[in-house]
């Protein structure tokens, strides 16, 4: 299915519980592409989880080694599974736009708090006095902007956010 000489990424943006991590599984297994997670590299950069970085160091740390981490990235054929704050830093958002489709996985704010549960036990990188629903809005924004498909996940299982996916990289939507 994929063009063994294009060497492109696909890169997943999108909030935390919209499968970014388990569609983008899905999706290199779907296109023979490898597979990475940034969180989980994040993860290895500081030998500590996300969560442990934002309770020690602030959400502004996660954002930094998170910007690290994608300016150092240089993959190529694989499905990136991005934090949900990659779409922070302008600077990591055009290195993996230089070489990759960015699709955002979108799903309403209602499913994100079903999916995730006790947001603040998540590593998720908010300022402290922010609410869900405004950091929601704030990144809808930064997602929409960075992308070059928009995948709406609400009524669809993960397969299905998978073969929509797929589609949509068939027939874009521009």
């Amino acid at each position: 299915m994929v063009n063994p000489t294009d060497t492109r990424n696909l890169v997943l943006i999108g909030m935390p519980g919209s499968g970014k991590s388990t569609v983008g599984v899905l999706l290199a297994k779907h296109l023979g592409l490898g597979f990475v997670d940034t969180d989980l590299l994040i993860q290895e950069e500081a030998d500590r989880t996300l969560q442990a970085i934002v309770d020690q160091d602030g959400y502004e740390a996660l954002r930094r080694i998170e910007e690290q981490v994608l300016l150092k990235l240089d993959v190529r054929h694989k499905v990136i599974s991005t934090g949900g704050s990659a779409v922070y830093s302008a600077r990591a958002m055009e290195h993996l736009k230089s070489n990759g489709t960015v699709v955002f996985l979108d799903i309403p704010l209602e499913l994100v708090i079903e999916r995730i549960g006790d947001h603040c036990m998540r590593g998720i990188s908010r300022r402290p006095d922010q609410s869900l629903d405004a950091l929601f809005e704030e990144r809808f924004e930064l997602y929409s902007r960075y992308a070059d498909v928009t995948v709406k996940g609400e009524g669809l299982n993960q397969d299905q956010v998978c073969e929509a996916v797929v589609e949509s990289l068939i027939s874009p939507q521009h």
